[in-house]
């Protein structure tokens, strides 16, 4: 008898805790389903996006915008796989009451890029070379197309506009705040490149916080190296966070870094 009880109650434990994590994954998927289905087409080109408002959104109050750019991995067209990283972030209840803000989760098709490069992947680390001088990829350019239409709108605190983003993203962040200065207060690209030579555009105007992982084999960390030591050079003070422990998933810890909305919100223009 204590035998089958022992066993009744390690089927009924396993059969609960079974229960919480499906529970648990339901409510991480609604929790996903509160970024709204969005679509930005310019003539016949789209770009596929997600949008999260603040809670009791109010179109007569103003809100900080957060553009947040995916790696390589989410790319796609099904308007979900780029929620994979970050979203949590930004559905925490506590950012969410603490931190007001409209996100916006772009998605990149599957054959384009974010930012304007060469990649040598026959390397490893692979091996990038940026093309800044040449027009930005489609993707790229409906992005920024997408965030001049987000600004012009009255509920967009046009003093409060972020750039953030990861891998592919990070690159894609460097490359929008050289060709739009203007537009960001602050940005976070995480295991990240860009062209060090473009950096004077931004250097002294738009603080950055710059994170890789030091053991990074697919994106070398001296590329965010270099990046900060060419905003250094031209009279910036970029942070930088170096994860001794990380590899190429970087935004792992990053997005757990306790300070990060903090310190993004608290940059103005």
């Amino acid at each position: 008898m204590k035998m089958k009880n022992l066993l009744l109650i390690l089927v009924f434990s396993a059969t609960v805790l079974s229960s919480c994590d499906v529970k648990a994954q339901q409510q991480t998927e609604a929790s996903k389903d509160s970024f709204s289905f969005e679509h930005h087409i310019v003539s016949e080109d789209t770009l596929n996006y997600r949008m999260l408002l603040p809670k009791n959104f109010d179109e007569t109050k103003q809100y900080p915008l957060v553009l947040m750019l995916h790696g390589a991995g989410e790319r796609g067209d099904d308007n979900k796989k780029q929620l994979a990283h970050g979203s949590k972030l930004f559905l925490s209840e506590k950012n969410r009451d603490s931190l007001p803000a409209i996100v916006i989760f772009p998605q990149c098709p599957k054959n384009d890029y974010w930012s304007k490069l060469e990649a040598d992947r026959s390397t490893k680390p692979i091996t990038f070379n940026y093309k800044y001088n040449e027009a930005p990829t489609a993707a790229m350019a409906l992005v920024i197309d997408l965030m001049d239409e987000m600004v012009a709108k009255p509920y967009v605190e046009t003093d409060q506009v972020y750039a953030m983003g990861l891998s592919m993203g990070g690159m894609g962040t460097f490359e929008i705040i050289y060709r739009k200065p203007e537009l960001f207060a602050a940005a976070i690209p995480i295991c990240g490149g860009g062209d060090p030579a473009s950096v004077g555009t931004y250097a002294k105007t738009i603080p950055l916080w710059i994170l890789h992982g030091a053991k990074d084999d697919v994106v070398d960390p001296k590329l965010s190296l270099n990046m900060a030591s060419a905003i250094i050079s031209a009279g910036g003070f970029p942070k930088l966070t170096l994860y001794d422990f990380a590899n190429h998933n970087s935004w792992d810890p990053a997005f757990a870094e306790p300070e990060l909305l903090n310190w993004l919100f608290s940059k103005t223009k």
